[in-house]
């Protein structure tokens, strides 16, 4: 092809990949004019037009339309603006059909009826703040007068699902599940029964009240985050970064059980990770059905939903076997 040569519409149709009328319906709707006329009335195309012929094809199969192809042509538009407003759309076309591929497969996995299809279909178009409503509905009713510290049941309740903007369908599906299970009164009284149970008798009694608390998500956070940071560098533990640490775990732990900084107390800690890491070896974790078909299901759902799935048992173990041998490194031997 020669930029000179002009070519019949059913070649340039040929070679562009369309079909003579609709060659000559661009032709029409003013859209990619042919080079020349003949005498004849018969239009001719030089390589330029077939280009164009092309270009058209192309953004037409990306469901563009013919006034936005034209505008794009004869310099009204870019086409920057052309495929950034069909990338939109397509990117919502995206998150729709992902939305009602969750709903389907919830509803095939569940043999679901025909009202669960339409509860479905509400939950899964729910704008954010029925959302939050039903979360806080939720706590509403499960914190009530659960003989805890308000505190800690305030806590409980900020771990909150926050679907995102562009959600995947496992988050979809996830969030199906989790505002099912929110609603439904017979897990609300189970999850309440867990708590209540948990947390109002030793050993949970002691983690609910409020100096524990502080340490775990407080006073003990920043020396907590240094240790793990330190296991996931692979520090040595007899390292004096390492025992830095560990000085600083055991000294803000007085405040929780008045118990001096001790070769003593550095070894029943020792001892304590331990013994979790035994539990986790023999049984593969430590399992707790009740937990993990109430509370612990709430929690896991958030966590595919927020995109913040929990660590792994096998980061747990490494990090406790770690605190385990740094401290009995701090223990002086003789």
């Amino acid at each position: 092809m020669h930029d000179n040569d002009l070519y019949p519409i059913g070649d340039a149709a040929r070679r562009s990949g369309l079909s003579v009328s609709t060659v000559r319906f661009y032709s029409d709707a003013g859209i990619v004019a042919p080079t020349r006329l003949t005498e004849a009335g018969y239009r001719l195309y030089d390589v330029h037009a077939i280009a164009r012929l092309e270009f058209v094809a192309t953004l037409r199969e990306l469901d563009a339309g013919l006034e936005e192809i034209r505008r794009v042509l004869h310099g009204e538009s870019t086409l920057h603006d052309l495929l950034t407003a069909h990338l939109r759309i397509v990117e919502r076309q995206e998150r729709a059909l992902r939305a009602k591929t969750a709903v389907l497969r919830t509803l095939v996995q569940q043999e679901g009826t025909a009202a669960q299809t339409v509860l479905l279909g509400k939950l899964v178009s729910m704008p954010d703040r029925e959302r939050e409503q039903l979360v806080d509905d939720f706590w509403n009713e499960v914190g009530a007068n659960l003989d805890v510290p308000a505190e800690f049941v305030e806590r409980l309740r900020q771990l909150r699902p926050r679907l995102p903007q562009d959600p995947t369908a496992a988050q979809l599906e996830a969030w199906i599940e989790l505002a099912d299970l929110v609603g439904d009164r017979e897990f609300r009284e189970a999850v309440r029964a867990y708590l209540r149970f948990t947390y109002t008798t030793e050993p949970g009694k002691l983690m609910a009240a409020a100096p524990v608390q502080e340490f775990i998500y407080e006073t003990g956070v920043p020396v907590m985050e240094d240790i793990a940071a330190l296991q996931r560098s692979g520090v040595p533990v007899e390292s004096p970064r390492a025992q830095e640490a560990i000085t600083r775990l055991v000294q803000a732990t007085t405040a929780l059980d008045e118990e001096p900084d001790s070769a003593g107390k550095r070894e029943g800690m020792a001892a304590y990770f331990t013994e979790i890491i035994t539990l986790m070896d023999e049984e593969g974790a430590v399992e707790d059905p009740w937990f993990d078909s109430t509370h612990g299901r709430y929690i896991g759902l958030v966590a595919v939903i927020n995109g913040t799935p929990p660590d792994g048992e096998e980061d747990e173990r490494m990090l406790l076997a770690w605190l385990a041998a740094a401290l009995r490194a701090s223990v002086p031997t003789d």
